[in-house]
């Protein structure tokens, strides 16, 4: 008998103290969250929940969302093409199909390859982006800030330059691998001396033509690198339909290399570019948002269970304020997205994204468990900037389960 109420007060005890710390843990978080909801899991079951099925604007992690489509719809190994077309005035016509990773090193590689097949002399260029037919993002800005660079489907450096100028305002190349363009001196305009990189589009009015003059001034450099002469001018042209490519340039870079640096540099241009590439893969050229908004949404209630009422994408990088996502959609998808969980980056030990607008903080990912990846979502729609409180808090309350 004695044993038997020792044995009971020490239960007692225990579980006393466990009530105590979960009030304590619950306070604390109605202490942090004032707009908000979260979800932890463990072992494939909800350890903890706030405001699961309800919507939040999600900000930056609904760049999960846009890959998960992405490697379903295209698939991990899904290399991007770009086209290359000759008439017989020895015109080159470059026609773009979305590839964010269109950059100097990768442009450097192709003109040695176009010149190795015949291409030893360049009339006029002219750059074809009838594959996307868009407008700016829905919450892109229209500073020169990078993560305001306009997308298309003929892009060169993510449509941003990186020049320096000096205090008598000549304007060179601030990057090794970037020959210096006459395009960067009319760029540079109003630009204080200094080191910048810049979106070429700020000017939204002038993008097309900006887009196509950067483009073709810097395939016009490595040609003449290559010792190709070009003697016309650089235009933006439709390719002429009895033309068949000579040659067609898929990229180095698979999807999921892709996936990679969109997580770790959270950048918005990538996440665009994957957006409209899904639907004009789906449902055929030219890319527009609102076949992708479709595809994407297909995708995810199809494969993933997840309702409009609980998820909406207008565009695929979260710089729109009217996309929304639940915590409980978001849980889905990363349930979905364990198989890539390595392209998110990993803070602390864990493997996140985070997603920052004015007024919204959010985090979604996994905490590492023994040989598992259990996800975890916060969703702050507030004044307050305690997502870091928050997931403290979350990550006490996993641990302790």
């Amino acid at each position: 008998m004695l044993l038997f109420s020792a044995a009971f007060v020490c239960h007692s005890a225990a579980s006393a103290r466990t009530d105590r710390v979960e009030t304590d843990t619950t306070a604390a978080l109605e202490g942090l969250v004032d707009n908000g909801g979260y979800a932890v899991k463990k072992n494939n079951e909800y350890i903890i929940a706030h405001n699961q099925h309800k919507p939040y604007v999600p900000a930056s992690i609904i760049k999960i969302a846009t890959a998960l489509a992405a490697m379903e719809v295209l698939r991990p190994a899904f290399r991007y093409e770009t086209f290359f077309y000759r008439d017989t005035g020895n015109n080159l016509y470059i026609k773009g199909f979305g590839d964010p990773f269109l950059i100097s090193e990768e442009i450097a590689e192709i003109v040695v390859r176009l010149k190795n097949l015949g291409c030893t002399k360049i009339n006029h260029i002219y750059l074809d982006d009838t594959a996307f037919e868009i407008t700016a993002a829905d919450g892109s800005g229209s500073s020169d800030n990078p993560y305001d660079a306009q997308n298309s489907a003929l892009a060169v450096n993510f449509n941003t330059i990186n020049l320096k100028k000096d205090a008598s305002g000549m304007v060179i190349s601030a990057e090794e691998q970037t020959p210096t363009l006459p395009v960067m001196q009319t760029l540079a305009g109003n630009l204080a001396p200094g080191v910048h990189r810049i979106n070429i589009t700020v000017n939204k009015n002038d993008g097309a033509a900006i887009i196509s003059r950067y483009a073709g001034e810097l395939f016009r450099a490595f040609f003449k690198q290559e010792n190709v002469a070009v003697e016309g001018m650089i235009g933006n042209r439709q390719t002429p339909g009895n033309l068949v490519p000579f040659y067609i340039h898929r990229s180095s870079k698979t999807l999921e290399d892709i996936v990679g640096p969109l997580m770790l540099y959270s950048n918005n241009f990538i996440a665009n570019q994957l957006f409209l590439t899904l639907g004009a893969v789906a449902f055929g050229y030219p890319a527009t948002w609102e076949k992708s908004i479709k595809v994407l949404a297909d995708t995810l209630q199809k494969n993933y269970n997840v309702s409009d009422r609980e998820i909406k994408v207008v565009e695929g990088s979260g710089l729109s304020r009217r996309n929304r996502v639940s915590p409980h959609a978001m849980m889905q998808l990363l349930d979905g997205f364990k198989p890539y969980a390595k392209l998110l980056p990993q803070e602390d030990g864990r493997l996140l994204k985070s997603g920052t607008l004015d007024g919204v903080y959010t985090y979604a990912g996994y905490f590492v468990g023994n040989d598992s990846l259990d996800g975890f979502v916060l969703l702050l729609n507030q004044d307050r900037n305690n997502r870091d409180m928050v997931l403290d808090v979350l990550e006490h309350i996993y641990r302790a389960n």
